[in-house]
């Protein structure tokens, strides 16, 4: 949620800022409707408190009336905060003055890149076909038991995702990260509160009827509601987490051709980095985020670039955000594999969280989440990345440790 106190001081400049991100600035007109009829409300009701304050016992009938006048007045001041809370929630967080203007990903800017693609010597195979021939990876049982967009790993290719994970918590516990497994379930207000809406056309998490609970699409919708409602004190900032969870999407609409296979599915494990921070640390804890990312890639050996999103592909949460897309043979491009937000003070106000400055000063702090590994897009670049022409698979060095063997082969 914005600060209403923005749209207040500000009005033109949020407008501006919600129409870069593709946002009608209608919202913020209605928002400065309901919020200057809430004041005059609350204005009103403060007048006939006083007023009823100052009367005498023997003015019965007009105590009366007043009291009758503050139910009336007080319930519609109600209904109209409400109306006021849901257009503010609304309102997407203001992209920071440093991103670039866009409507969309054609004008995502690329920043740099890291690492030369591999030239092959013979036909690449894409990771499906990989997948197949090594007996590590069956799409068909996955639609059969579960419906499309799942599947099973096998054999090492079970052992692959476990290593990938182990690799990254190791990583970051060195880095000062608490590793951390968080439920796959989440209240209504946590997903919510971190932006994964349930219905709509960007509709992304499954819900269980009857229950007030939703498959979570990250551990960012967890590790965020960890401390809602609470007041951290400043010396214990910034919190680092990375947390571990399932995920869970449904990826409703066409993505196109590239889409096919792990690229997009609606179930994977994910390792997703958390901070939080002082409002004015967000900044370098992003490029931070972004450091580490690009480590875990280096360490695998995966060429990528980095890419950031302009305004019109933030979303509503993210004021910056920076996406790592690595080098896929079987496509010839590059694809999305981690993507690392600053969400500011957003998030914080959602769900209520605020640290304590020693002063004694109480404010919302600032909130951000980076990929760390997704068992899902990061196998895929493994898998093609490190093929070779018999149709095993090299494996990175910095997995070996974890998977027990340098390549893997087929077993027929």
């Amino acid at each position: 949620m914005i600060d209403i106190k923005l749209i207040r001081q500000n009005p033109e400049l949020i407008r501006l800022a919600v129409q870069k991100k593709g946002y009608d600035a209608g919202l913020v007109d209605e928002v400065i409707r309901l919020d200057k009829g809430y004041r005059e409300l609350l204005g009103k009701i403060e007048d006939l408190r006083a007023k009823r304050n100052k009367l005498t016992k023997d003015q019965v009938g007009e105590g009366k009336e007043i009291k009758g006048q503050l139910r009336g007045l007080e319930t519609e001041a109600a209904e109209v905060k409400n109306n006021l809370d849901e257009n503010l929630n609304r309102v997407p967080n203001p992209p920071l003055e440093n991103v670039p203007t866009g409507e969309g990903e054609k004008d995502n800017v690329e920043i740099r890149k890291w690492g030369e693609p591999r030239k092959f010597g013979f036909k690449v195979r894409d990771h499906l076909e990989l997948g197949k021939m090594l007996n590590i990876l069956d799409f068909e049982t996955g639609a059969k038991v579960s419906g499309s967009q799942f599947y099973f790993l096998y054999n090492e290719g079970a052992f692959l995702e476990l290593a990938l994970v182990q690799f990254a918590l190791r990583m970051l516990a060195d880095e000062g990260f608490t590793p951390v497994i968080t439920p796959d379930l989440a209240k209504a207000r946590y997903y919510l509160g971190t932006g994964y809406l349930p219905k709509g056309n960007e509709a992304q998490t499954y819900t269980l009827e009857g229950e007030d609970l939703g498959l979570i699409a990250t551990a960012e919708v967890t590790l965020a509601g960890k401390h809602a409602d609470e007041v951290i004190p400043e010396d214990k900032l910034p919190l680092k987490y990375i947390g571990y969870s399932h995920c869970f999407r449904k990826e409703a609409g066409a993505y196109g051709k590239y889409s096919k296979g792990m690229y997009r599915v609606h179930e994977f494990t994910k390792a997703e980095m958390f901070i939080y921070c002082r409002p004015e640390e967000s900044d370098k804890m992003h490029q931070y985020i972004l450091s580490l990312e690009e480590k875990i890639y280096q360490a695998l050996g995966i060429p990528y670039r980095v890419v950031e999103m302009c305004t019109g592909d933030l979303g509503a949460m993210a004021a910056r955000k920076f996406d790592i897309e690595a080098w896929m043979p079987g496509r010839g491009d590059y694809g999305e594999v981690t993507s690392t937000s600053n969400c500011t003070d957003y998030q914080a106000r959602n769900l209520n969280i605020r640290y304590k400055k020693e002063n004694g000063e109480v404010e919302h702090l600032h909130m951000l989440n980076g990929t760390a590994i997704a068992t899902s897009r990061t196998p895929l670049a493994i898998l093609e990345n490190y093929q070779n022409s018999d149709g095993s698979v090299t494996v990175p060095k910095v997995l070996r440790p974890y998977l027990g063997k340098e390549k893997i082969s087929s077993k027929v």
